[in-house]
């Protein structure tokens, strides 16, 4: 498998194809397995890469507390920059997109163009205060005590259920509950991640292009997120995947490699 050491870590990651490069990162409990269901379709016209962010598998989680958005920024910011492929369409997967966001924040010469699937987080009061803080990472704190305790399968279903409504965790297939265990004691670190939420000025001075994606049976929290940031970046467009929830890559690939696609092929 191959790696990339940035700042003393490897950061592994998968790929497929050849042309200009297109780099996933996956969400909470992810990891570049995530993105199983776009590595051919994006690898026929791109060099397609799905990384797996620090501690997440095939790594190991460690107790160094170094889990937090801005260390996934720098590991992608610095990830980028040593593929030496020049500036790279990224696209974000909940956490992920959050990650994403910020990339293209602090480091757009590395960003040609940004695809934000359902990024999580918090507005703040400029973008109108919700989802309402909080209630992301008290769930997801029980989750993670939980977790710590043992009670794996108690603490994912927590995560699931949030993200995903009721009954999420039990409708998911085997091979995506085997990538959610396998990454189940990264939560430990994520509840002190140090999220900060997005802002209208945050979201305005991102001038690349962007596809914001989102599925038509997603919890609100997810649209209200969408929404927002529809209204404040210059450059984007949106789309909704249907039959899809928050794994939007995942519960529906077909249509959301073609959206995906089509809005890479534009520019």
């Amino acid at each position: 498998m191959p790696s990339l050491t940035i700042d003393g870590h490897p950061i592994a990651y998968a790929e497929a194809g050849a042309g200009p490069p297109v780099v996933m990162i996956h969400g909470t409990l992810g990891d570049q397995r995530s993105w199983a269901g776009q590595m051919d379709a994006f690898g026929a016209a791109h060099h397609a890469i799905a990384v797996s962010l620090r501690h997440c598998w095939p790594g190991h989680w460690s107790e160094d507390g170094d889990f937090t958005i801005a260390r996934h920024t720098a590991d992608i910011a610095g990830f980028i920059a040593a593929l030496g492929e020049g500036p790279v369409r990224l696209i974000g997967h909940s956490r992920g997109g959050h990650i994403a966001f910020r990339v293209a924040q602090h480091h757009p010469e590395l960003v040609s163009a940004l695809v934000l699937v359902e990024p999580g987080g918090e507005l703040d009061e400029s973008l109108g205060g919700a989802p309402p803080a909080g209630i992301q990472a008290a769930a997801f704190a029980r989750a993670a005590a939980l977790i710590g305790e043992g009670r794996v399968e108690e603490g994912l279903t927590i995560v699931a259920e949030h993200t995903g409504g009721p009954g999420a965790w039990a409708k998911r297939s085997e091979a995506r509950k085997a990538i959610n265990r396998d990454n189940a004691r990264t939560l430990l670190g994520q509840v002190n991640e140090q999220r900060s939420p997005y802002s209208r000025a945050e979201a305005a001075g991102i001038a690349i292009r962007i596809l914001l994606v989102g599925g038509d049976q997603s919890q609100p929290q997810f649209g209200r997120i969408l929404d927002a940031l529809e209204g404040a970046m210059p450059n984007a467009r949106r789309v909704t995947i249907p039959r899809a929830a928050h794994s939007v890559q995942a519960d529906n690939p077909a249509d959301f490699n073609a959206a995906v696609l089509a809005f890479l092929a534009g520019g």
